[in-house]
Order: C-alpha cells, then sequence, then structure tokens
C-alpha cells in the first residue's frame, strides 16, 4: 500500500524551518500557540497532521515507521533543507525519533513522549476504547476533565476528536512493538511527574546525552497548560522571543 500524502499547515517564510508533529487524536491545530511564536522568531513552520488524523488521509495500515516515512516524504516535497527543528509531542515524538534518523533536524524536541511501544494489542478492542475516548473529547466535557485548558485548547481538541480515525490508531497498537531511541543532543521536554517519560526514563535519558527538563504540574500536552514555562524551557528554540 502506498503512503499516505499528509496535510500540512504552512506558516511563515523564515529562512528556518520548524516541523511540528501532534500527538495520538490531536492535530496540526493543537500547535495554534506554538506555531505563531516561530513565525515571530523567524521560521517557516510546516505542521503536519499525521495519518488519520486532521486532514490527512487515513492508514489502515499504519505503523510507526509508515508514520514517520511519511512525514520525511511531507517534509521534502516542501523544502531541500534539513528542518532547524522538529518537534514532536507523544505519539508524535515517537514518530519523529523513528524519522530523525532520515530527517536529520538541527534539534528534535519531544514534548511528553514515549520511545517504545508494546504492540500486539487487539485491533477491536482498541477500536472500542478510541471510540469511547472520542465520544469524551467535546468542549463541554473537556472544560471539565481538562480545567488547565483554556476555551481555545478545548475547542481545538474537540476537532480534532472528531477528525480522528480509530481505525488508523487501533492499526498502530495492533502491529508490532518497537523501540526508537531519540539521538544524543535531542531534549525531552516532559510533565513532572510524567506517565510517559518517568524519572526513570529522564536517568537513562540523560545518561545517553539527551537532556531532559521537567515542568512540575503540566499537563501530557505541555503547552496547553504551561505555555510560558514550555517557551522557557526551550531557549534553543525560542531565544528570540526572551531576547
Amino acid at each position: 500500500m502506498a503512503r499516505v500524502e499528509l496535510h500540512v499547515v504552512e506558516q511563515g517564510d523564515g529562512a528556518r524551518v520548524a516541523v511540528l508533529l501532534h500527538g495520538m487524536m490531536g492535530s496540526a491545530e493543537s500547535w495554534w500557540r506554538v506555531a505563531p511564536l516561530l513565525v515571530e522568531n523567524g521560521y517557516r513552520v510546516l505542521a503536519l497532521d499525521l495519518p488519520g488524523h486532521g486532514s490527512s488521509p487515513r492508514d489502515p495500515e499504519l505503523t510507526v515507521e509508515r508514520a514517520a516515512a511519511a512525514v520525511v516524504d511531507a517534509v521534502a516535497l516542501r523544502t531541500s533543507e534539513r528542518p532547524a527543528v522538529a518537534i514532536g509531542h507523544s505519539f508524535g515524538g515517537t514518530v519523529l525519533a523513528a524519522a530523525s534518523r532520515v530527517l536529520r533536524p538541527g534539534l528534535a524536541v519531544y514534548v511528553d513522549a514515549p520511545f517504545a511501544t508494546r504492540g500486539g494489542h487487539d485491533r477491536a478492542e482498541v477500536v472500542g476504547e478510541y471510540e469511547q475516548a472520542r465520544r469524551t473529547r467535546t468542549v463541554e466535557v473537556l472544560r471539565t476533565s481538562r480545567p488547565q485548558y483554556g476555551e481555545r485548547d478545548c475547542e481545538v481538541e474537540a476537532r480534532a476528536a472528531e477528525r480522528f480515525d480509530v481505525a488508523t490508531a487501533a492499526a498502530v497498537a495492533a502491529a508490532p512493538g518497537g523501540a526508537w531511541p531519540p539521538e544524543p543532543g535531542s531534549i525531552v521536554v516532559r510533565a513532572a511527574p510524567s506517565h510517559y517519560v518517568t524519572d526513570e526514563d529522564a536517568q537513562a535519558l540523560e545518561t545517553r546525552g539527551i537532556t531532559v527538563r521537567g515542568i512540575p504540574g503540566a499537563a501530557h500536552s505541555v503547552w496547553y497548560s504551561h505555555f510560558d514555562a514550555f517557551v522557557g524551557a526551550l531557549p534553543e528554540v525560542f531565544a528570540a522571543h526572551h531576547a
């Protein structure tokens, strides 16, 4: 099956390219506060909808590797330069780790992202779980379940859930598991505490030359709940904003 051609939201015309990869059940719109700030800091921003998300096609055979290949293709169609920075959140971080050896960003940033999957889940079970998760991602429910989110955050996440294809996501869960460790020199920004990057994970990453920065009390989508702290944790990316 041919790889899907991803939908890309492009902003800015700076000399440096920034690639943004959202998490599971999100969309390119998840970066609605981050992308304009990157544009202000001189980046041309490519925010991608991963397969089965936003306006990108479904992929009932999706794996982490297939998603990574689709990301590499989408970026290559829009620039011949290496991205100056690539930021991946959660599942998008896993995909970025798998893509980074080909994408070769100047700096890879992983936001509360796991670097391994167990895989082998029962597809029908996972479909049911994602269907239930979709039903709980309405604006009304999110206002209560995610009190640290702003109103627009809730609206963006509810829209993304409406467009989310559960079969695509279930394919990833049913596929064989794997591990995609980040390259030394990468940065991990995590919630503290984090279900996805534990204290033990953080220590192991740091011994491999990866910088880990925690934001106490942050939500899994760190920039939704702690935007200023998220920006402050990445002076390598947002230095001009703090100059």
